[in-house]
């Protein structure tokens, strides 16, 4: 991992914004990113857990996780919008 915890942490949560987004790393650097639906609630849209840091050695890696958490919203945001009656899909 070339960058510091804290400047992984503000990239990554960073890039979610308006959503709010929480990143925590373990001491193995073993990531747990969750995306809120927006700042002021709870919802959670995302929680994505088990993830290597020591995986995101550059913009490439760290770019490629994002985009993948994103894309996960978007498919269960659809999935919520096809099945309104579903609470968690």
């Amino acid at each position: 991992m070339f960058l510091s915890a804290l400047e992984l942490r503000n990239i990554i949560e960073s890039s979610f914004l308006p959503r709010r987004c929480q990143c925590t790393l373990t001491p193995d650097l073993s990531m747990t990113i969750k995306v809120y639906s927006d700042g002021a609630t709870d919802q959670l849209d995302l929680c994505k857990t088990g993830i290597d840091a020591k995986q995101l050695n550059g913009s490439r890696e760290i770019n490629d996780l994002i985009a993948g958490l994103r894309s996960d919203i978007d498919h269960r945001t659809h999935l919520q919008t096809l099945h309104p009656d579903r609470k968690a899909l």
